[in-house]
């Protein structure tokens, strides 16, 4: 049956051809298309052609000494050339891949980028043949079927599996930088009120992450305003108001912020456990650490647990874990003992 505009394709094409039409759309020459794929001219001819008819459309305007895009080659053009890179990016990533040694790890976008990466080149020198994928995102990945080894998860104790191993909890405390500070000093809790405060957009999305917000330290901190026809063991909200808010979606975000001087960041200990010994960031209330509920686990993914890379990894992981742990005074929660690496 002829193609018509009242009977068009609706079946997905073979992609066999799109190699020669990306060559040929962009030498816009058979000839030199020919040249380049090792082919006659002729089978170049054919396989365009075969590709027309598969698209139900003129991808080129044929001329005397050299060829044009249709509007649909174009389009076509833009699509295949895309995936055709990505393809060609995977097949090099697999053949540089095949005979190394490789560990694939998981984690979220924040403690990849504040705690893991500027670790790397340690485990890098002692294990030069290894290679390391870091997959950042804050999405987590089914370790049974997704293609890693291992997980960095951040959670509270009862949500992990069994096996999990704990790397180290986790205090919260407001840090600045010491140039903030030299200009605005915070000496006691009440001279937030003439500060900015710094914290995540979405602490409030669920009561975990409620813990990890300035609501909460300020509650525990500050003396509540009494309320009409409340009781004084009724809840009260803090009655500290800060200059303004600054929220961002992570918390290397809200720690670059406070590394730059945009206000004072309610942060993660653990995370900022460099820059505070670097002096890049000042705890100015030391006394007021907060505990979190939420802490830092090492998962291991089922069919990866014998490979001598991952395990060298995991000890590496590991050994770190225990620096920060005696770096940020880590005592664990009894509940959370059963998971101890």
């Amino acid at each position: 049956m002829s193609l018509t505009p009242h009977h068009p394709r609706t079946r997905p094409i073979g992609v066999g051809h799109l190699r020669t039409f990306d060559v040929v759309a962009r030498q816009l020459n058979f000839r030199a298309a020919a040249e380049d794929l090792s082919l006659t001219q002729s089978a170049v001819s054919r396989q365009i052609q075969a590709l027309e008819d598969e698209v139900g459309a003129a991808l080129f305007l044929r001329h005397t000494r050299a060829v044009e895009l249709t509007s649909a080659g174009l389009q076509l053009l833009r699509a295949s050339g895309l995936a055709l890179e990505r393809i060609d990016a995977a097949v090099r990533q697999i053949r540089q891949s095949v005979g190394r040694r490789q560990v694939a790890v998981t984690t979220s976008v924040s403690f990849a980028s504040m705690w893991l990466i500027p670790r790397l080149e340690a485990f890098q020198r002692l294990h030069p043949d290894i290679d390391i994928r870091i997959d950042a995102s804050d999405t987590a990945l089914d370790l049974s079927t997704a293609d890693v080894d291992l997980a960095l998860r951040y959670a509270v104790p009862e949500a992990v599996p069994t096996g999990a191993m704990r790397l180290f909890g986790e205090q919260l405390t407001p840090v600045a930088s010491p140039w903030l500070l030299r200009e605005r000093p915070v000496r006691a809790v009440d001279d937030l009120a003439q500060m900015t405060l710094i914290e995540a957009g979405d602490a409030h999305r669920n009561r975990h992450l409620e813990a990890l917000s300035w609501q909460r330290w300020l509650d525990t901190h500050t003396s509540p305003a009494p309320l009409p026809g409340r009781t004084p063991r009724a809840k009260m909200a803090s009655r500290l108001s800060p200059k303004r808010w600054l929220y961002f979606n992570f918390a290397h975000q809200i720690v670059q912020a406070a590394l730059t001087g945009q206000g004072v960041a309610l942060a993660r200990v653990a995370m900022v456990a460099h820059s505070l010994a670097s002096g890049d960031l000042v705890e100015p209330l030391p006394q007021t650490r907060l505990d979190s509920p939420l802490v830092y686990w090492l998962l291991r993914a089922p069919r990866a647990i014998e490979r001598s890379e991952v395990s060298a990894f995991c000890d590496w992981l590991l050994a770190q874990a225990a620096e920060t742990r005696e770096a940020i005074g880590d005592v664990p929660d009894p509940d959370t003992l059963d998971h101890m690496d």
